[in-house]
């Protein structure tokens, strides 16, 4: 059973990420909405308020020094007729004094300013809105209209519903939508989820996710890259299990029958010559395991190899003061070209004392076993258009085309490899091996005018060059 996420599923967190805010705005948005509406709302009828103030104020005369309103009760009824509100209205003197109309009815602001003033208020229960209208002509008055709230209410309570209810209907669908094409959007992580899942634990081919989104893709790209690492390091592992099995089994062998063979013989010239010659295959044997390391960490190491600037001139006197005291032990005159300046060229150094080692081994065990006379081995570094080549050339008899490709395979050790029952035909796979990590070009050839053979290691320009 897998685990569950402690942040839940990315649907739902994308969801909430998306819908939320959707949800904010668009609260807020009806809040802006609302306040408007009822800002309007209130003009209106506070324009519909004042309209009736002034019609009433359009009827006061001024007889006498008296100031009284020309209409009729039932002309002042149709004039206050609402069919939702109830109106009141009162007619006041400059000094304040009742003269007609609702007792009661409070004055909006200070008294004695021209000009018109709305208030809200409480009388008898009911709370009313109600505007001031102060009069100079025909004599200073002031005239009072109120009107209960019922139809503000009424038309704020539709205003909602007819604005506020599309909008959480469209909120709705808008959610249903985003959830929806979240979940198709998040359709193929499930598939590539469950691909991964059903999948058998040695099944390291690509999976295949359909490519709906760039992250997708770049998703799946990064699994199937990580899928073939791990198929390169399986391989490398099960070769290097099949090379161990393969290799070791003839050493082993030999050491084997070598031992018996001493057991059987009485002498002890016998025996120390059969002792030598198992330390003689005891060190081929170790060789070859070490062999079979390399090209197992070979292997390995080409997912994270990093290469960087190298001096190729300083690792070439060093490997030939490494081979010199067994060189002159041979009789073999080993020497370096082209290594008087600096030359660089970007690589690995750890692979590159790997070459030169298998190279002047081989060189040391197979080159000069011919009899050549004088032997020599010779290192070089060649300037070409093309870029930096490293060298190593004998002076033996040589091999024909044919078996120098056959050499650069795994298990191939040529002839005088299988006359002197040395080795394991690995050391050129190396070379060829770690080459190609480095972006470098390994080529077997012959040495001038066919004698000899030599091997060359070819490094582009692009890729260093010299100091």
């Amino acid at each position: 059973m897998r685990p569950e996420a402690p942040g839940g599923s990315l649907a739902d967190r994308v969801l909430r990420r998306v819908l939320v805010p959707l949800a904010l705005i668009w609260l807020a948005g009806s809040a802006i909405a609302v306040g408007v509406a009822y800002l309007f709302t209130q003009k209106a009828f506070d324009r519909s308020l004042l309209d009736n103030a002034y019609l009433l104020a359009s009827h006061v005369r001024s007889e006498d020094g008296r100031v009284r309103i020309a209409l009729s009760q039932p002309e002042l009824a149709a004039i206050l007729q609402d069919p939702m509100e109830t109106m009141y209205f009162a007619l006041r003197g400059p000094d304040g004094v009742h003269l007609a109309g609702e007792r009661g009815l409070p004055v909006a602001g200070a008294a004695g300013a021209p000009g018109h003033r709305f208030t809200e208020f409480t009388m008898r229960g009911l709370s009313l809105r109600g505007v001031t209208l102060r009069r100079e002509e025909p004599a200073p008055f002031e005239i009072v209209v109120a009107e209960t709230q019922v139809g503000r209410a009424v038309l704020m309570r539709r205003l909602l519903a007819y604005s506020l209810g599309p909008q959480l209907a469209l909120l709705a669908l808008v959610a249903w939508w985003t959830r929806r094409a979240v979940r198709a959007g998040l359709r193929p992580l499930g598939q590539l989820q469950r691909a991964v899942d059903d999948r058998h634990a040695n099944d390291l081919a690509p999976v295949e996710v359909p490519g709906t989104s760039a992250e997708m893709v770049r998703l799946a790209g990064a699994i199937n890259a990580l899928l073939a690492r791990l198929e390169r390091s399986v391989q490398a592992q099960r070769e290097f299990a099949g090379n161990v099995a393969h290799e070791l089994r003839t050493p082993l062998a030999g050491i084997r029958a070598l031992v018996e063979y001493a057991l059987a013989q009485q002498e002890p010239a016998a025996w120390r010559e059969q002792l030598e010659r198992i330390a003689a295959s005891q060190a081929r044997a170790s060789r070859l395991v070490d062999q079979l390391l390399d090209l197992a960490l070979a292997s390995e190491a080409e997912a994270g190899l990093r290469l960087e600037t190298v001096r190729l001139d300083e690792l070439i006197r060093d490997a030939v003061l490494r081979f010199l005291p067994a060189a002159d032990a041979a009789g073999v005159d080993l020497g370096a070209r082209g290594v008087d300046s600096p030359v660089a060229v970007h690589a690995d150094a750890t692979l590159i004392d790997g070459i030169l080692n298998n190279l002047l081994d081989n060189a040391l065990r197979y080159g000069v076993a011919a009899g050549a006379v004088p032997p020599a081995i010779t290192v070089a570094i060649d300037e070409t258009d093309a870029g930096t080549v490293l060298s190593v050339q004998d002076n033996g008899t040589g091999l024909p085309g044919e078996l120098q490709l056959q050499l650069m395979r795994r298990g191939a050790q040529g002839e005088a490899g299988a006359l002197l029952g040395e080795g394991a035909g690995l050391g050129l796979a190396l070379v060829a091996q770690y080459a190609r990590l480095m972006g470098a070009a390994m080529e077997l050839g012959s040495g001038p005018g066919g004698t000899g053979w030599v091997c060359r290691v070819s490094f582009p320009r692009a890729a260093g060059g010299s100091a």
